[in-house]
């Protein structure tokens, strides 16, 4: 797998995903979709990796989206998107590992829509969001006009939508869009605090969490309470399941095989 745009590597259950092109401010062409949709397809398969970080190299940008100078230069030429969307991810629906964004900086129009395609977003305390798509002449194709409302209040979020104006990692906190705000230098280490935790739970468990959240949403809640979920049956027929319940009972912690 080619990592001449996006770095990838992972370290004991973690997948670490960093956008490495930081000459523009990590905005992703083709190429570097190509690259995030692999990495990402490589962690939805290994049976080892139960999360992903996935960050912006340097201290100003976690990407700033499409790479609009690249679109002008090769205008004629059909730019592909992997069928898992922006970024190899914001069109992908059946990710139910959990998937950290640590913003590193700005989080501008595709690079936004990253984060918002993520469970869970940290935020370094010089961090930026906005939806600026329409000061150009676009608009939030990646998820970004449909995810937005659903996770702030639709009037704020509007705001946000219709002016292109950004907002700031700590308005972000008290909105509930990021879960939490350090200082830049501790950003990676909050993330693989916030990943650690995830492992020390059942890996099914969390991921019939993440699926039935999801899923549910469309759902009133009668209705969400009878659907069925599959990785929930799966979860009720597995080791772990038995694992978690014995090291309970024997005061030790559970030895998780995601089986």
């Amino acid at each position: 797998m080619s990592q001449e745009f996006v770095t990838f590597e992972k370290r004991d259950r973690v997948a670490y995903l960093t956008i490495n092109r930081p000459q523009v401010r990590n905005a992703l062409h083709p190429p570097a979709h190509a690259e995030m949709a692999a990495a990402l397809d490589d962690f939805a398969a290994d049976e080892q990796c139960w999360v992903a970080v996935i960050t912006g190299a340097g201290d100003k940008a976690f990407s700033a989206g499409n790479d609009l100078k690249f679109s002008a230069q090769n205008q004629g030429i059909a730019m592909e998107m992997p069928a898992s969307g922006f970024g190899g991810i914001a069109s992908r629906f059946d990710l139910f590992k959990p998937v950290i964004a640590a913003v590193n900086g700005l989080a501008f129009g595709g690079g936004f829509e990253i984060a918002l395609a993520c469970d869970i977003i940290i935020a370094a305390d010089h961090a930026t969001f906005a939806l600026p798509e329409p000061r150009v002449g676009l608009a939030a194709l990646a998820g970004g006009m449909q995810r937005l409302p659903r996770l702030i209040p639709e009037k704020i979020a509007l705001g946000m939508m219709l002016t292109g104006k950004p907002i700031t990692a700590e308005r972000g906190h008290e909105l509930g869009l990021v879960n939490e705000v350090v200082a830049a230098d501790d950003l990676l280490a909050c993330a693989e605090r916030w990943a650690t935790e995830i492992c020390e739970c059942s890996p099914l468990s969390v991921r019939a969490s993440k699926q039935v959240a999801l899923q549910s949403a469309a759902y009133p809640l009668e209705a969400s309470m009878q659907q069925h979920y599959p990785l929930v049956g799966e979860l009720l027929k597995s080791e772990d399941l038995m694992e978690g319940v014995m090291a309970f009972a024997e005061k030790r912690k559970p030895q998780w095989k995601g089986k």
